[in-house]
């Protein structure tokens, strides 16, 4: 019997993206899988139910109760877990560094879960990357949504009544949504300037047409992150970092630690030098964020600055960023199905370090830790 791969529609507050869009069902089919999807799963994201060509139907109990697989954006809820087939397997953004009850109902289920955003940052996972993916479109989002807020012009323009200035943007963290951030910026033409605690991030921003900000602190991490700060290499950052932050017209900030709060790198004493009408956007507000105003979901106004802290940003644009994620989920599976079945390579390392659980066990061992102590 082929296996049945599912899909909900999101029940989670604010998601409008959704797991499995119709170009990536049919490809799903065409390997050999059934597909079985909640009524008005893609809605939100503007993939209505006549756009997929070939797929079964039901309400969420349905699905829960028969896919074999599930496909997700969000954590399931506690109580969904307990309605999985036995022996199904999940795969999705499982956050397993906050959701403490729903991974403990994973175990007592027994299922099988692998999480998005553990596949391991190697050459051959890139088309799995789902952080990145999504990331890429927060990074976009952000510098459109300080551009709206800004009241300046980001190009220079010349016109009968003189030359405008082009605005000063400044990025925090050149990952995916930092380079993404500065690319979008510099498109709007924007003067740009970035800073990442990882020196080996500076060719990539020199190559986008910025300036790379050099504090004399390097942060080289593991897995492409950087790591944590020691107190003196922070205060040494900190000096070099406020004089920019004070010059910047737009900030965007995305420094992120996996798994920890996000340090705190604009500090209010710096902020209150910024000019009235600047724009902080923190895209690390969910981790608590990386400005001491920042308040997820929230823009707060401190000194004439606005420090917006927005929330999930890639269900802004759903529609792309849902394509994105349904091909990452794509791209990690296939792998696995073979003549319609899914049989995973326990010995293939994205499957062995993204597992969160299975067999009523935690996998994923910082997971576990944290866990059960």
């Amino acid at each position: 019997m082929p296996i049945i791969i599912g899909a909900l529609r999101e029940a989670a507050p604010r998601e409008t993206r959704v797991s499995l869009v119709p170009e990536v069902a049919e490809k799903f089919i065409r390997a050999g899988a059934r597909i079985l999807l909640e009524r008005g799963a893609g809605e939100r994201a503007n993939f209505p139910d006549s756009a997929y060509r070939g797929v079964e139907w039901s309400d969420a109990a349905g699905v829960l109760a028969q896919a074999d697989v599930l496909l997700t954006v969000q954590p399931l809820a506690a109580a969904q877990i307990g309605s999985l087939k036995a022996g199904a397997v999940l795969v999705g953004f499982l956050q397993p560094h906050a959701r403490r009850e729903e991974i403990l109902a994973l175990q007592r289920a027994g299922a099988t879960s692998f999480a998005m955003e553990l596949v391991p940052r190697i050459s051959r996972a890139q088309s799995m990357d789902a952080l990145s993916s999504q990331a890429a479109v927060a990074g976009y989002k952000a510098v459109l949504i300080a551009a709206d807020h800004l009241q300046k012009f980001l190009p220079m323009l010349t016109t009968a009544a003189g030359t405008i200035r082009p605005a000063q943007v400044l990025v925090i963290g050149a990952g995916v949504a930092g380079l993404q951030a500065i690319a979008t910026a510099r498109r709007l033409g924007a003067m740009v300037e970035a800073y990442d605690v990882r020196s080996a991030t500076r060719e990539q921003v020199k190559s986008l047409g910025a300036k790379f900000l050099d504090t004399g602190v390097s942060a080289e991490g593991t897995g492409g992150y950087a790591r944590e700060l020691t107190e003196a290499e922070r205060r040494s950052q900190q000096e070099a970092l406020d004089a920019r932050i004070a010059a910047a017209d737009a900030l965007i900030s995305t420094a992120a630690v996996p798994g920890r709060p996000a340090p705190k790198i604009i500090l209010r004493g710096a902020l209150e030098r910024m000019r009235p009408g600047s724009v902080i956007v923190d895209l690390a507000a969910e981790q608590g964020g990386n400005c001491e105003l920042t308040r997820p979901g929230e823009t707060v106004v401190h000194r004439g600055v606005q420090v917006i802290g927005p929330v999930n940003l890639p269900a802004q644009l759903a529609y792309n960023a849902s394509e994105m994620y349904a091909r990452n989920l794509f791209n990690f599976l296939t792998p696995a199905i073979r003549q319609g079945a899914l049989e995973v390579d326990w010995n293939d390392e994205v499957f062995a370090q993204s597992c969160l659980t299975h067999a009523g066990e935690i996998r994923h061992e910082p997971t576990r830790k944290a866990i059960t102590g």
